[in-house]
């Protein structure tokens, strides 16, 4: 169940706003960017795949892309519930629909695909499957010292290797402790929801990665249920790596991931079956 509360009346930063390039009739792409980032992270890739005839949408997430304390106010619950109501919408405009996410983002997406089977295709970039020991056990014992440490500090320099990205990138650069626990269940609800997913998968991960290790993206592969799967490696980017050195590589491998796959058969009144549940 979401826990209701206010709706967010923080303004929302500039360059920060969803992007909706939905076209009536079109087959829907469904992006979903990470866990304290905005659609910006994901616009170029917008741009390549509405260039290549999909419709596309980038939600904002609730809490995020406006002041600290609206992310910090935010919850796991609200930030599945706005994927899941964000696919329902991008469905009944589209002639079919294939989704991707990025970071935390490829979290969420694991579990749209986990509960409906007619997502054409997915595409996981460099997704927010596993977390650190430490930083795991920090995040569920938050209520020991969040309180006390308040705002901390978040960056890592090598997210984004190209320096005129990084200082374009409009994530907070900060973390609260509750907004980490907020992050680890999504993690580990998508973890555990792996062997679901029968849509045909991609990944996509950087070996320089800073926060995503590549036997956590290895393990992701193993433990998915999809009959086809396949990991890409790419190099010279960090975690980000839709911005970064290489990423028309990946965009690439995107589009024809999506390109292969749009023209399936897929089974909607299957896939109504949990996702319309959990709404």
């Amino acid at each position: 169940m979401v826990r209701r509360r206010e709706p967010d009346t923080a303004a929302v930063l500039k360059g920060a706003e969803t992007i909706d390039l939905r076209e009536e009739g079109s087959h829907g792409v469904l992006l979903l960017h990470g866990f304290g980032d905005t659609p910006q992270t994901l616009a170029l890739l917008a741009r390549r795949l509405k260039k290549a005839g999909y419709s596309v949408f980038v939600p904002l997430l609730p809490g995020h892309g406006r002041n600290m304390e609206a992310f910090t106010r935010s919850r796991a619950d609200e930030w599945i519930a706005a994927a899941r109501i964000s696919l329902l919408e991008l469905r009944s405009r589209s002639n079919g629909v294939s989704v991707a996410g990025l970071s935390m983002g490829g979290a969420l997406a694991v579990l749209l695909a986990a509960d409906t089977r007619d997502i054409a295709a997915l595409v996981l970039i460099a997704p927010y499957l596993g977390m650190p020991r430490l930083l795991h056990i920090a995040a569920v014992t938050h209520w020991l010292w969040g309180g006390l440490a308040g705002q901390v500090n978040g960056r890592n320099p090598h997210s984004i290797h190209d320096p005129i990205e990084r200082e374009k990138n409009l994530a907070y650069g900060a973390v609260t402790g509750r907004a980490l626990f907020e992050l680890s269940k999504v993690m580990s609800r998508a973890r555990k929801a792996l062997p679901e997913v029968t849509a045909p998968t991609l990944i996509v991960q950087s070996r320089e990665d800073p926060r995503i290790s590549p036997e956590i993206a290895q393990s992701a592969l193993e433990r998915l249920g999809a009959r086809e799967k396949r990991l890409v490696w790419t190099e010279g980017a960090g975690h980000i790596i839709t911005v970064d050195y290489g990423r028309e590589r990946v965009f690439t491998e995107v589009e024809n991931w999506f390109r292969t796959h749009d023209s399936l058969e897929t089974t909607a009144a299957t896939g109504y079956r949990r996702l319309s549940k959990s709404t």
